[in-house]
């Protein structure tokens, strides 16, 4: 990273947008450090970064792509990009992709999702065609009825299957209860979600010969965050220098991390974006340092920031709103979003503290609680619809409520502050 590329980066962002100003405000002008830049608080972010009027921006939207990034149905988030940083994003990300397996001539078929303003479709497609080794591209698409898709990959003898872990498990499930054979598949790239060892066992089963590696680590809102790297271990990446800065940071102090094996959230600083600038904005993921190599961090899963069930991205934020609207009588004292895995699915557990007054043996009399859970459930429905519609699709289990006391929600050891997401997950 070139010192004067991020002094210059902080410089413009604080000139420029009128939210890097004010949370910049109290600091020397002449601050150039990020360990002395606060982290940037997603909530004051999001609530500043509109689509029409944006404090964050650094200038007009005149030209640039919009895209939409996680959020609640009532207050959709957009990212943008101008055509030169996508085409930097796509550009470094495609360099990654020789990481993954990526030979030259293979024929990819791309099943990530596309429209309603989501990039991940058109990213990986542009990174592909921007990749260092010549591919043939098959857009077919997430969406596409698996009764045409794997005609479709059969055809044309695709060798690489590119989706998230659900999309990828879908296909395999198809698969197999069809008798379908896909043989000249070698390649799985999975990316959006983490793969889990029940979804590599069923992949493994529809595709012998294939075997699944990290796509990279990207998303719309952080921008470039890492990219693969070879190995048994399809969590391992290391950060895209000179264009993206990956921080790992203490879950208490905001400490910057620097030793092997000490879980942290991770933070990004983007070099290359200035119309929205990304100075230490939260991944909404927790990693550490492996130590195996320059740059080189472990995934860890989700952080408190937000939660990735299945294909269902959701905020704190959503279960907290969903509560304060549902709890009229102000029972619940307190909440942890809890993430377990059976059967083959993921599925989200509201755990609700109640009240001294409405506890009875750890849970509120019967009749309120039940009520209360019915009310809670159907209001984060309504506000992240994609999740009973991943339900009624078989994709996840359905949302549940857990009442607890409030000593019972687990807390960090360190500071005492509550956990805001607990993710139960194995990985592998």
């Amino acid at each position: 990273m070139s010192a004067q590329q991020l002094s210059d980066l902080i410089r413009f962002a604080r000139h420029n947008s009128p939210y890097y100003r004010d949370l910049y405000a109290s600091l020397p002008p002449d601050t150039d450090r990020l360990a002395d830049l606060p982290v940037v608080d997603q909530k004051s972010f999001w609530a500043a970064n509109t689509l029409h009027d944006s404090r964050v921006l650094t200038g007009p939207l005149s030209e640039a792509t919009v895209y939409k990034t996680g959020g609640t149905t009532g207050s959709p988030k957009f990212s943008v990009y101008t055509r030169d940083e996508w085409r930097t994003f796509v550009t470094t990300f495609g360099q990654g992709l020789v990481d993954t397996g990526l030979r030259p001539g293979h024929r990819v078929a791309d099943l990530f999702y596309a429209g309603e303003l989501y990039a991940s479709f058109l990213f990986i497609l542009d990174s592909l065609a921007h990749a260092p080794v010549d591919n043939v591209r098959l857009p077919i698409g997430g969406g596409a009825p698996l009764e045409s898709t794997i005609p479709t990959l059969r055809d044309l003898a695709a060798q690489v299957l590119a989706g998230t872990p659900t999309t990828l498990c879908r296909l395999a499930e198809q698969v197999l209860a069809s008798g379908a054979r896909l043989d000249s598949v070698e390649l799985l790239l999975f990316g959006g979600e983490a793969l889990f060892a029940d979804q590599r066992r069923l992949l493994a089963t529809a595709f012998p010969g294939a075997e699944a590696r990290s796509v990279g680590y990207a998303s719309v809102d952080a921008g470039l965050l890492g990219r693969p790297v070879p190995g048994a271990d399809a969590r391992v990446h290391r950060a895209f220098t000179p264009h993206s800065v990956v921080e790992i940071l203490d879950d208490s102090t905001d400490e910057p991390i620097t030793e092997p094996g000490r879980p942290g959230r991770v933070v990004v600083t983007s070099l290359f974006r200035r119309l929205m600038p990304i100075i230490r904005y939260p991944a909404g993921d927790r990693a550490e340092w492996t130590g195996t190599g320059p740059g080189h961090f472990r995934i860890l899963g989700r952080a408190e920031e937000g939660v990735r069930v299945g294909p269902v991205s959701l905020y704190t934020q959503d279960a907290q709103d969903a509560v304060a609207s549902a709890d009229t009588a102000g029972q619940v004292v307190g909440m942890q979003l809890v993430v377990r895995r059976w059967e083959g699915r993921d599925g989200l557990v509201l755990r609700l503290a109640t009240t001294p007054g409405e506890e009875r043996a750890g849970e509120p009399a019967a009749e309120r609680r039940e009520a209360l859970a019915r009310a809670v459930v159907a209001e984060l429905e309504t506000v992240r619809p994609l999740y009973p519609d991943s339900v009624r699709a078989g994709f996840v289990h359905p949302l549940s409520v857990e009442w607890a006391r409030h000593r019972d929600l687990a807390v960090n050891p360190r500071s005492g502050k509550l956990v805001r997401v607990l993710d139960e997950r194995p990985t592998v």
